[in-house]
């Protein structure tokens, strides 16, 4: 790993511990139950992506969410450049993690394989 790459990494790691934090700073309910599963940032660290944990959410909800989320985006940014006395932030995207749900489709196609053999 290069320096770059490292720094890239503690980046990412320091915006998983914080940006819950920053989202139980807000008033709506919705928001400050989130779950933040993973955070990529880009090569220059302008941009990252944050990933949520839908559960419990339906389709519709996770529309309103993330409208609400890019509403805050501007204070997140701020809280985020203000905890880690940084002196920019990068700028957020947000995304629901469907990971879990593919793994577990994976998982029920595996059985329906395993049944007809």
């Amino acid at each position: 790993m290069n320096p770059s790459e490292i720094k890239r990494k503690r980046t990412e790691t320091a915006l998983r511990e914080v940006l819950p934090e920053a989202l139980g700073r807000l008033d709506d309910p919705a928001i400050n139950a989130l779950c933040v599963t993973e955070v990529l940032c880009s090569r220059g660290r302008y941009d990252a992506k944050v990933y949520l944990d839908p559960t419990g959410l339906q389709e519709d909800e996770k529309g309103e969410i993330l409208k609400k989320l890019r509403k805050v985006s501007a204070f997140l940014k701020t809280y985020v450049r203000e905890s880690e006395g940084w002196y920019r932030a990068p700028n957020f995207t947000f995304y629901f993690d469907d990971q879990m749900e593919r793994i577990n489709r994976m998982d029920e196609l595996f059985k329906i394989v395993e049944g007809k053999s």
